[in-house]
């Protein structure tokens, strides 16, 4: 089964022009889309209430892929809040649990920071943080180029492979030491790709601010060219997994939407399930 969605439910704006409550956000991203990436809960802890919230809010098939929190990635230091960082994951696997109890709960997210190379002490911390997340299922996204070295590469896909992690295949710019190629191998019965755009000269932050970087960083239109290439991709997939995860990350300029929607196009996929779509009175 292919599955498509976007990152967050809450800056698409093209998904919610006939939408009088914006409330009613995520209802309407669900009859759209089976899947969406979970990003709220990389800047925060969710309360439970707010969980089961979103779970009641999307029908019954709808998943969530969760992005784990900052702290647990090495973003930013959990010492200001929390005793130690098996604090961090024990509040996180908790969170989790009523989203796991509603069997909305794809996977979660481990996406690590730029700097984070490949070394003997960031091998361990990857294991040690799969271990942590058990039992639920995780998603590993390197961003620093030396764990797909020509070195390396066949290792790291062996490792995510042995400790029962899922490879994240990224398409994004190739802009130095901190992107990674599109390597489109899987590690799990569960592929997964993040689609992150193109452009190069936006995907480093240089001089700018946290927001100019965010406006610009994921600015990219996919063409009908790159569209039929990730099919190919997707096809060769097909042939070695169960399911397939694909996130459309290129909002800064609002185009996943788009893009989403025509690759579910291009591969004939039309979702049975989702939320109805709300009517049009004029």
């Amino acid at each position: 089964m292919i599955y498509i969605g976007l990152t967050g439910w809450g800056d698409h704006h093209s998904l919610y022009a006939d939408l009088t409550n914006k409330k009613d956000k995520l209802t309407a991203y669900a009859s759209h889309f089976p899947i969406v990436e979970l990003d709220a809960t990389y800047y925060a802890i969710q309360r439970h209430t707010t969980i089961e919230k979103w779970c009641n809010e999307t029908p019954e098939r709808f998943k969530f892929i969760v992005k784990a929190h900052q702290y647990m990635t090495g973003h930013s230091d959990y010492r200001d809040h929390y005793d130690s960082i098996k604090d961090v994951f024990a509040a996180f696997r908790d969170m989790l649990r009523p989203m796991e109890q509603a069997g909305k709960l794809s996977f979660v997210l481990l996406q690590f920071p730029p700097w984070f190379d490949c070394t003997s002490r960031n091998i361990k911390y990857v294991k040690y943080a799969k271990e942590q997340l058990a039992p639920y299922k995780t998603a590993v996204e390197f961003r620093h180029q030396s764990w797909f070295t020509e070195q390396f590469k066949e290792d790291t896909l062996a490792f995510l492979h042995a400790n029962k992690a899922i490879h994240t295949i990224c398409d994004e710019p190739q802009a130095g030491i901190g992107s990674i190629p599109f390597v489109n191998r899987v590690t799990d019965e569960t592929a997964f790709i993040r689609l992150h755009g193109r452009n190069v000269h936006g995907w480093t932050q240089k001089d700018r601010s946290s927001e100019e970087w965010r406006n610009v960083r994921y600015l990219y239109d996919y063409n009908g060219a790159e569209l039929e290439w990730l099919k190919r991709q997707v096809d060769i997939l097909r042939h070695k997994t169960r399911d397939i995860h694909i996130i459309f990350n290129n909002n800064s300029g609002g185009h996943a939407a788009g893009n989403a929607q025509q690759f579910m196009a291009l591969m004939g996929i039309r979702y049975e399930g989702l939320s109805p779509k709300q009517l049009r009175l004029f």
